[in-house]
């Protein structure tokens, strides 16, 4: 563990100040639109840490796993929200969970091994298609009316874990658009997705706490690749803020706020693009 080796006071305050700016603005918009906070706390986290003076080949891998541990404890509360109202579909999540597990456990060993350029090049392309989906795909869509098992479901749940645990995420970006397209409705789907979160963010936490990280990647109190600062202010700020997003989504119509928050989604990606290849 670093002990704010290398950091003033006013450095300090200046972290703690701009996590609980970041950690605040990602419960709005969680309450808001319902999207899971790592899609907007990793990019935030990544410009946040190099602000304060911190870089490096790893630290994408810094922003993934804390994103990821305070997936831990936003999906739980999800969770049990949703389980009261009987919308989480426990057979899916029992079915799809040992393959998502296995899958967000490989995407550790990969992220880390990856460059950080590397991870903002995989997280910027697939905010990109993200980003596309929520401008203009459609709750009717479908491939079929049921979800798939057998092969498919074996080929399917690796991936939904390892794509989101390389861009830091929950179920939601990942999970909802498949349950959707497999015949789930909606709600249904967003419940579940929740579920999905719990299972990526607890084992690949774990793995991430056995990660190294260079002193040039590692702001104080980083445990692995967790920065345990970051995880209390932004679990704190993000349990604060939620609820005023949620009433504000019911209070103004959700459609244009998605379109809304699909171009900003989109301007992240594609400067995470640039970053990445032309900086």
């Amino acid at each position: 563990m670093d002990l704010a080796s290398g950091m003033d006071t006013g450095a300090l305050i200046s972290m703690v100040a701009l996590i609980a700016v970041i950690g605040a603005f990602g419960g709005v918009l969680a309450g808001l639109l319902g999207v899971g906070g790592g899609i907007v706390l990793v990019p935030s986290f990544f410009y946040a840490f190099q602000t304060l003076g911190f870089d490096g080949d790893k630290l994408m891998q810094l922003c993934l796993a804390t994103s990821l541990a305070t997936i831990i404890v936003t999906s739980l509360r999800s969770v049990q929200s949703h389980n009261k109202k009987g919308a989480v579909d426990w057979q899916i999540l029992r079915t799809w969970g040992p393959g998502i597990a296995v899958g967000a456990v490989i995407g550790v060993l990969a992220a880390s091994s990856l460059r950080s350029t590397v991870l903002q090049g995989v997280f910027g392309s697939l905010a990109m298609v993200i980003g596309l989906y929520f401008a203009f795909g459609r709750t009717e869509w479908r491939i079929a009316q049921d979800m798939p098992g057998g092969g498919t479901r074996a080929i399917l749940s690796p991936v939904v874990g390892f794509l989101s645990v390389l861009m830091g995420i929950g179920g939601g970006s990942f999970g909802v658009p498949l349950m959707t397209l497999y015949g789930r409705p909606i709600h249904r789907a967003v419940a579940t997705a929740a579920g999905f979160g719990v299972i990526i963010a607890v084992p690949s936490v774990l793995a991430f706490l056995f990660v190294e990280l260079p002193p040039e990647s590692r702001p104080p109190l980083t445990v692995g690749a967790v920065n345990l600062p970051t995880f209390g202010i932004v679990v704190a700020m993000t349990t604060i803020t939620a609820p005023y997003g949620a009433r504000l989504a019911h209070a103004t119509d959700p459609g244009p706020l998605k379109r809304v928050f699909s171009l900003f989604l989109l301007l992240v990606a594609a400067n995470m693009i640039r970053k990445a290849f032309f900086a």
